[in-house]
């Protein structure tokens, strides 16, 4: 039988690592300290509060898969910008690139010959005729949804339950206990009642989904091809070709963000995977960590969409678009990284660092006959304190946040920075065996404490 995991125990430990992390962070604490008194929370931007421990840690520096905070303390970086950073901290084609198009101008307003390149190869690597540049796929996936609306004269969307798409506002919903569609626990200030802009319904749910959209009013379905930022849930056997095939028997349009999903390989779970999404959105990673996403369309949607978006005398306050959308400076981070950092063959070595990890986690797990469970996408893996969940609403019932914090906490004070929210842990091309190796070390260590008896050291 599964040993049970005691709550006093992970109380006890929970409680020995706060103290340890307190003690030996204490640059970091002085910081913390002095921008109480400016940034809201002490953090210029609020979820830097989502990192264990009772302040967070200061980054010095970073580079390729370790950062280095105040204190001194080097860590292998698994969570890396929270998929910002998945080429790696700094990578250094992008670096020589960015320092030399700084000296020539930043943003202009106006194209750049790099243009060219970053969008043929958009079009080679995701599959989609006709793209168009943002700042963040958050921007990309409010573009869209104008497109989508424009397009179709329909005003509401589709999302699946703890989808994750940014801050846009028509996103942030979920379902209660009772399935009753609500703004999303933590959403802050939602600007309308959600149930005049969004349906919901749960992943891997084709007959709910196909009852949403059977009244023809709903615009697009914005979804991830897995979801992500509630852990990794994957879909089940024909969810998408049913995804498919119902939005195109409703008038429909599929609008697939792949900003996390791009884990699945260079083409992303699009390319991977086969699908054919209306509208394409990604963002994060593929500038290297300079700020940038793009969104494509097919031809249908674009030939639609271009009285609108390009033709109308008034596109400059279409809604879509930003000054500093498509800068120099991004476009030219796209095409260094897209081109030499987030390759096939860098892809291949992160995908087998990531089945390491995997694989190294559910020995840990076997061995102390653990009912848990390791999620694995591309490379991106997880474990999970139970079965794996089929939906966004099973997973959220399924958070342990005691041993989660537990867990980011033991890992933190040895070295490992995980994502701060769930157990996720993402391979770089700059990523290591050796790290990966560390990884398995300090899981194992700590879940040996975790299913111990007598007293904790």
């Amino acid at each position: 039988m599964s040993p049970i995991i005691d709550p006093h125990r992970i109380a006890v430990l929970l409680e020995r690592e706060l103290t340890t992390f307190e003690q030996s962070h204490p640059r970091s604490r002085e910081l913390a300290t002095q921008t109480s008194s400016s940034f809201l929370g002490g953090v210029p931007m609020n979820w830097m509060r989502r990192w264990p421990g009772q302040f967070p840690i200061f980054a010095e520096r970073a580079n390729g898969a370790t950062v280095v905070d105040v204190d001194g303390h080097e860590y292998v970086d698994l969570c890396l910008g929270d998929t910002g950073a998945m080429c790696g901290h700094s990578p250094a084609a992008t670096v020589a690139a960015v320092q030399q198009r700084v000296e020539r101008g930043i943003t202009m307003m106006l194209p750049t010959a790099d243009s060219v390149w970053v969008g043929q190869e958009l079009q080679r690597r995701f599959g989609l005729p006709w793209w168009q540049i943002a700042m963040s796929a958050t921007d990309a996936n409010r573009f869209a949804l104008r497109v989508a609306r424009s397009v179709t004269g329909r005003q509401k969307i589709l999302v699946f339950n703890w989808c994750y798409h940014g801050t846009v506002d028509e996103t942030l919903v979920a379902l209660d206990g009772d399935g009753v569609m609500a703004p999303r626990p933590g959403n802050v200030g939602p600007p309308v009642d959600p149930a005049q802009s969004t349906k919901v319904v749960e992943f891997n749910d084709l007959v709910a989904l196909e009852a949403a959209l059977a009244g023809g009013d709903v615009a697009a379905v914005l979804c991830e091809p897995a979801l992500t930022n509630i852990g990794i849930v994957h879909p089940e056997p024909g969810f998408h070709d049913g995804l498919r095939e119902i939005t195109r028997k409703h008038g429909t349009l599929l609008i697939v963000d792949e900003t996390h999903t791009l884990c699945a390989g260079p083409g992303g779970a699009t390319k991977a995977w086969g699908l054919e999404p209306d509208i394409f959105v990604i963002g994060k990673p593929i500038a290297g960590g300079i700020p940038a996403a793009a969104f494509g369309m097919t031809d249908a949607v674009a030939v639609a969409s271009t009285p609108h978006v390009v033709q109308s005398p008034n596109a400059d306050v279409s809604g879509i678009g930003g000054t500093l959308s498509g800068n120099a400076l991004a476009i030219c981070a796209i095409k260094a990284t897209l081109e030499h950092v987030l390759t096939d063959e860098a892809f291949a070595r992160m995908d087998a660092l990531a089945i390491r990890w995997t694989d190294g986690v559910k020995d840990v797990i076997a061995a102390h006959d653990l009912a848990w469970h390791v999620n694995r996408l591309g490379c991106r893996a997880e474990y999970w304190f139970c079965p794996p969940p089929r939906n966004g609403g099973q997973a959220a019932a399924a958070v342990d946040h005691e041993l989660e914090s537990l867990l980011h906490l033991y890992c933190l004070n040895r070295g490992i920075l995980l994502t701060p929210f769930h157990n996720m842990a993402l391979m770089s091309p700059a990523t290591t065996v050796a790290q990966v190796d560390r990884h398995t070390e300090v899981f194992a260590a700590a879940v040996a404490e975790l299913v111990a008896e007598g007293p904790t050291q």
